[in-house]
């Protein structure tokens, strides 16, 4: 009885969430991509929770997630989808207590079923997170991957005559990659067109990317420019061949990562072989 009461209360809450927010918030949700928001259908009933409750993005876990939502989605579309990232974990926790109220009912009161259900939904909140960190680790090392070779065609560049400016410029006119680290090296032209000031626009490149060996190649950029020097390709090879030691190191656990991964579906193929091998075996001992 108990159960049924919670699914009802669960059910007419989630319902009368889904009739208030339904066709509400179409147009705001259209730009996303169903592939990356599974819960795209429901995500209205979260963006609803928080516009009824007037949440303000304001505490120090918000401003974390801001933080790590910019340097995926770029700082202009960055409160957007901080909004979208709020509204998303509501919905699944939301859909989540629906299934659990559904289980339960056909389990009836169970104080274990209870304390299993609080901690998943414990578990719920914090998984939209854990994925929203699995994207920034992927994202800098796809860019950690790509600097090297970006670094030693500007060296080239710049050893043949060109500017920091142009030899930048003409790696973003040759290129086809539509990688992350790409995408920011194209932004940063499109920026000192637009007017930005060549410092601002670099800084911000390696704010963006947020990446060691960004950092320290665009503090040497950022020394070039406010005072020259004539070492700069030296200590630009320099850099290019510690980024090349960097990226095979990379390389080397990426491979050992997936060789630790590929661990458990070999012993369970080994177990698989054995019990294929050892049963005809048994069952023709015990037919002796």
């Amino acid at each position: 009885m108990i159960m049924t009461i919670i699914f009802l209360v669960v059910a007419g809450i989630f319902g009368l969430l889904y009739a208030l927010s339904k066709n509400k918030y179409n147009e705001y949700i259209e730009p996303l991509d169903e592939k990356t928001y599974r819960l795209k259908k429901i995500l209205p009933l979260g963006l609803y929770v928080l516009d009824a409750i007037k949440y303000k993005y304001s505490n120090t876990y918000d401003r974390s997630l801001l933080s790590k939502i910019s340097e995926i989605s770029g700082h202009k579309y960055a409160q957007y989808y901080l909004q979208i990232h709020m509204a998303n974990k509501i919905a699944f926790i939301l859909l989540v207590m629906f299934l659990l109220s559904v289980i339960g009912m056909g389990m009836g009161p169970d104080v274990g079923f209870g304390v299993f259900s609080f901690l998943v939904l414990i578990g719920v909140f914090y998984f939209t997170d854990s994925e929203l960190n699995e994207k920034i680790k992927k994202r800098r090392l796809e860019i950690q991957l790509d600097f090297p070779d970006f670094l030693n065609k500007l060296t080239l560049l710049i050893n043949a005559g060109m500017t920091v400016g142009r030899a930048w410029e003409k790696i973003v006119t040759d290129n086809k990659k539509t990688r992350p680290l790409y995408e920011e090296v194209g932004l940063v032209i499109s920026e000192i067109k637009s007017g930005k000031p060549d410092f601002q626009a670099y800084e911000d490149f390696a704010k963006r990317c947020r990446t060691p060996e960004i950092t320290k190649f665009v503090s040497v950029i950022l020394q070039n420019l406010k005072k020259g020097s004539a070492e700069l390709v030296s200590i630009l090879r320099l850099q290019a061949s510690e980024c090349w030691e960097m990226r095979k190191h990379a390389a080397k656990r990426l491979g050992e990562e997936a060789s630790t991964k590929m661990l458990l579906p070999m012993m369970i193929m080994f177990v698989a072989i054995l019990i294929i091998v050892a049963v005809p075996a048994m069952l023709s001992m015990q037919g002796i």
